[in-house]
């Protein structure tokens, strides 16, 4: 059975703290679904996605810099795949022939170094 997730006021703060993170992965990086998920201490990854989903045209989040966790483009309608796939690539990352991205050389997962600095 799918969940279905109807927006409440709730979802602002958890939605604002998943846009904080995603603002913070560098340029010609990307990170996960679940790992934006993992930091912003929800269980579900879509929830991310969601999130990302309720952006403004215009927003200077850095959307297309999260991927899903095999290291692709997760298919969006009206041309959003090709769209991001270009961003990142004007970023520095590549592609592998079936469309994945390597994860080891373009992962970014240092949310924590990042806390760490914040804190010091």
């Amino acid at each position: 059975m799918d969940t279905v997730i109807s927006y409440n006021r709730s979802h602002d703060k958890t939605f604002a703290k998943i846009l904080g993170l995603v603002r913070i992965i560098p340029r010609g990086y990307v990170s996960t679904y679940g790992t934006i998920a993992q930091y912003a201490g929800i269980g579900d990854a879509r929830i991310v996605g969601y999130a990302l989903h309720s952006l403004k045209k215009g927003s200077t989040v850095p959307w297309h810099r999260v991927v899903n966790k095999h290291g692709k483009v997760s298919i969006r309608a009206n041309g959003a795949f090709d769209k991001q796939k270009h961003l990142l690539e004007l970023e520095g990352v590549t592609f592998q022939m079936d469309q994945r991205i390597d994860l080891d050389e373009f992962g970014w997962q240092h949310f924590d170094l990042m806390f760490a600095e914040q804190q010091s």
